[in-house]
């Protein structure tokens, strides 16, 4: 195994163990100590990839939202009722990763992340970042709302609540 693979490995390793270890406490609870120890791999490896263990959720949270915008994108959507509803799907597919996150309150990771994808850029007018930001916004507060329901509708069915509402 080279470097790269053997990298990708321990980001892995320390990856899920941080996920599953949160699945059973809270992250203030945690320590790098536990999360090395259940990814059997030593804190230098850890401190070489992550500053901390906040970092090691922000960064999976860009992975996955990364992930599903890099497929829509080679797919060629736009910004429409379609798009919204392969990310509902998106997120009921990560579901249970998304909803740990809000139950352990670290949901501002999501925020982060999506707004970094779909929030207004600096370099924006005023009014398009304005603009920019009620819609970022809006989405965000659907998101929340729908999955403090428990997820009930699927994709299409948010992306034809969407277009109901006016979304092309």
């Amino acid at each position: 195994m080279g470097n790269v693979e053997r990298n990708s490995y321990v980001v892995g390793a320390i990856t899920r163990a941080t996920i599953d270890l949160l699945g059973e406490r809270n992250l203030v609870d945690l320590t790098i100590s536990q999360v090395c120890a259940a990814a059997q791999v030593s804190r230098n490896s850890f401190y070489r990839n992550f500053q901390s263990l906040e970092d090691i959720l922000r960064r999976e949270v860009g992975r996955r939202l990364g992930a599903w915008y890099a497929v829509c994108q080679s797919e060629g959507r736009d910004f429409d009722a379609d798009l919204y509803g392969s990310f509902f799907q998106h997120l009921q597919e990560n579901g249970d990763f998304y909803q740990l996150l809000e139950r352990r309150g670290l949901f501002h990771l999501f925020r982060e992340a999506y707004l970094g994808l779909f929030g207004p850029k600096p370099d924006q007018p005023n009014v398009q970042a304005y603009v920019v930001a009620f819609v970022a916004g809006g989405m965000l507060a659907w998101v929340e709302e729908w999955m403090a329901r428990g997820m009930q509708e699927s994709g299409d069915q948010m992306a034809a609540a969407l277009r109901a509402l006016g979304a092309k």
